[in-house]
């Protein structure tokens, strides 16, 4: 029962502050389909599979209420801290966080009534643990919610890399690059497979896209995520020399086809897949 005393947020605290703005575009579409799917029972014992920030986390935590517990866990030491000083504006006392790999996570067999992880399962270092790990501590007739980008993620950018490094014969890079997306984003039928060896059944798969839309390339290779989630990840398949070279060339075709279509497109085709313990 609530006790409906009036809330005191203070507007002028530059850590109130901080926290009311700051869910990423990025996240944002993923996780809306995710909170639509999930079903809201009480006294569920509840898992965020990269957790970073704290989305979807502490928004889980609150759409359940206190009569459930919602564990987050990331290796992200600065993240968790980040996480920590949310909990404690939010006043919120069903969330815990563990700072680890989800490959070992610390909580009893058969105690997880729910999982989530909103793009988080693609960037581990072993899904084959992940799941294993899943598989372990969640109950039986259990949820386990995941979206993931498609591997067609970005595909305007990437056909006009692949492009460029074809002209150069750089067939090595070509490969490094296609290593890239498969780490990265698996093939939707390969995570299916994953998901149902590991004795979760799936339920449902929802497929989606948005768009990230752009003046030109100039503007989206300057865009703060794009450098700060990207940019190092795609140099890094280019020898040192070859970089400003590789690049560039990309660059300049890609702002001829916005300057022909008015504008340059990133589209994010996504999927979401939920699925339940059998």
């Amino acid at each position: 029962m609530n006790s409906f005393k009036k809330t005191i947020f203070n507007l002028n605290d530059k850590e109130t502050v901080s926290i009311i703005d700051e869910l990423p575009l990025w996240s944002a579409p993923f996780g809306l389909k995710l909170l639509d799917s999930i079903k809201l029972k009480p006294n569920l014992n509840v898992i965020d599979i990269g957790c970073g920030l704290g989305f979807p986390l502490l928004e889980v935590a609150q759409r359940l209420g206190s009569s459930s517990k919602v564990y987050g866990i990331d290796p992200w030491n600065a993240g968790i801290k980040r996480v920590k000083t949310k909990i404690k504006i939010l006043s919120l006392e069903n969330v815990e966080l563990i700072e680890g790999a989800a490959e070992n996570i610390p909580l009893p067999d058969n105690s997880v009534d729910l999982i989530v992880s909103n793009n988080g399962i693609n960037n581990v270092q072993n899904l084959s643990l992940v799941m294993n790990e899943c598989n372990r501590i969640t109950k039986k007739s259990a949820q386990f919610i995941a979206t993931i980008n498609l591997d067609s993620t970005m595909l305007e950018f990437y056909n006009e890399l692949e492009y460029v490094l074809n002209e150069q014969n750089m067939t090595d890079c070509i490969e490094k690059l296609k290593k890239h997306i498969y780490e990265k984003r698996k093939p939707l039928d390969e995570l299916i497979k994953l998901f149902e060896q590991n004795s979760f059944k799936v339920m449902n798969v929802i497929t989606d896209s948005f768009r990230y839309k752009y003046l030109d390339a100039t503007a989206m290779f300057k865009h703060s995520f794009i450098r700060l989630a990207f940019l190092n990840s795609w140099i890094d398949l280019v020898p040192p020399d070859l970089v400003g070279l590789i690049f560039s060339t990309v660059e300049e075709r890609l702002n001829s086809k916005a300057k022909r279509d008015g504008e340059f497109v990133l589209t994010i085709p996504f999927a979401l897949i939920d699925s339940v313990k059998v």
